[in-house]
């Protein structure tokens, strides 16, 4: 549909202070259609964020300050009642859906069991199984173990540090571009300092930045940008000193980048002559999300370690550090782990994740999503100069925008579009180091006609904004 359906009747009282409308009986669906009953955002969810402003630092930011009341596959529904169609999936992390009855069913019958008491005190069978799970998930590889925790950033610490003991080696390789998280570490290895790192310091030592491969603006071919990273490698950090190069095989925060062939393969075996952990962060493109369990199989690479997260548990926190066993053996008893890390909880979730994405052939579903999405998207292009490429893979795709004719970044347009979108009852987010893309992250369940009108209403976004 070109327009939200508006239904004044759904519609709460304008009043500030107006009750929420009220919560469906447990298990009733959400419809799957867009619908707008207010102004986006709606009185209540003003009233909230007048609330917030008292309580919550300016630091926590909200990308849309639409509060949420409840939400089921691709649609979340706001304190208001407006119907709005979720393409972010808490920034991949409901690549099942919101709420999957699987998935709410395995964590409520947990809830009902243990809560919590600790795996490295006194275990208990989910840990074991989401292990299995990811042990079977590297293609290609046999005899691997986990460590889990609870989020990405912790996943790219643990990471590391498990690289580090391995190797007895201090130094840390990532690539321009590269988003890995906000803790000391990870914000220091994270191309974009602005805003996760600044202002924070000292920032982490041994982390060295590579260029990486960005095929519509660097024009090399795959081995021509390994070289290129492997030789400013080789001078400024050494080979030798390196404990690993942490890589996102399709980068997330920086932009939705996918690497020119042959690219990732160059860089695994430089790093298995040099004895260098080849670590593949997967936090975001990770769990299906591109047609495959882990994005890295695509690019025909065995890494030596796996990093899980977001969509993992079906929107519970969990994390996963994956690797061959003699580098996780290296550890010693009580080196790894933490309060929290592998809750019965979440791993009860995350093993409903993996039984979802088997019984409905999610990883089909994905490359349905994709091909459907860039079909619409590679029309809208045709239509609109500023959209200067469409990429990504299965149900990871972006379009960069820029300024026609250049390689100059509209970030201006980007944000245009995304409020126009959001106004329309369309969530999307932005992405790239300097603001210049629209990612697009839907579940693996959403419907050819939910897509159909996210593209819709993007051509109205557009129209509205160029």
């Amino acid at each position: 549909m070109s327009e939200a359906t508006l239904t004044p009747v759904d519609a709460p009282s304008a009043a500030s202070g107006a009750a929420a409308p009220a919560a469906p009986a447990q298990g009733a669906a959400i419809p799957q259609e867009r619908r707008l009953v207010t102004e986006i955002p709606g009185p209540r969810s003003r009233e909230l964020q007048e609330r917030r402003r008292a309580v919550v630092p300016p630091g926590v930011h909200s990308v849309l300050p639409v509060y949420v009341d409840r939400a089921h596959d691709s649609i979340i529904v706001d304190v208001d009642g407006n119907h709005i169609i979720d393409v972010c999936g808490g920034i991949g992390v409901t690549t099942i859906g919101h709420t999957d009855d699987a998935v709410v069913a395995a964590a409520t019958a947990q809830l009902g069991k243990v809560t919590h008491t600790l795996f490295t005190m006194t275990p208990y069978e989910p840990y074991v199984q989401v292990a299995e799970h990811l042990a079977r998930s590297i293609a290609g590889a046999e005899g691997y173990k986990t460590l889990l925790m609870n989020s990405g950033a912790e996943a790219v610490e643990n990471g590391v540090k498990i690289a580090r003991k391995f190797t007895g080696r201090p130094g840390v390789a990532v690539l321009e571009h590269a988003y890995h998280g906000r803790t000391m570490l990870t914000s220091t290895m994270n191309f974009k300092a602005a805003p996760y790192a600044l202002g924070y310091g000292p920032r982490a030592s041994d982390v060295y930045k590579a260029p990486n491969s960005y095929p519509l603006h660097d024009g090399l071919s795959g081995a021509e940008a390994a070289a290129r990273t492997i030789a400013y490698l080789e001078k400024t950090a050494g080979a030798e000193d390196l404990a690993c190069l942490v890589v996102e095989p399709i980068q997330g925060e920086g932009g939705f980048i996918v690497p020119a062939d042959g690219y990732l393969p160059a860089l695994a075996e430089w790093c298995r002559d040099n004895g260098i952990v080849f670590i593949a962060d997967e936090v975001q493109a990770g769990m299906a999300r591109t047609g495959t369990i882990f994005s890295i199989e695509q690019f025909g690479v065995v890494p030596d370690i796996v990093l899980s997260a977001k969509g993992i548990a079906g929107g519970l926190p969990l994390a996963g550090i994956t690797g061959r066993a003699d580098i996780m053996d290296k550890s010693q008893p009580g080196g790894l782990g933490g309060t929290f890390g592998g809750n019965p909880v979440s791993c009860a979730a995350a093993v409903a994740v993996f039984e979802q994405i088997a019984e409905h052939d999610l990883l089909a579903e994905a490359t349905r999503i994709g091909a459907t999405f860039t079909a619409g998207l590679t029309a809208l292009q045709a239509k609109y100069p500023a959209i200067a490429e469409v990429r990504g893979k299965g149900a990871m795709l972006a379009i960069e925008i820029l300024k026609p004719g250049t390689l100059e970044p509209d970030a201006d347009l980007v944000a245009r579009v995304i409020d126009a979108a959001a106004q329309r009852g369309v969530l999307l987010l932005g992405t790239g180091a300097y603001n210049q893309g629209i990612r697009f992250l839907p579940s693996l369940k959403m419907s050819d006609a939910l897509i159909a009108d996210v593209l819709s209403v993007l051509d109205e976004a557009f129209a509205a904004s160029v």
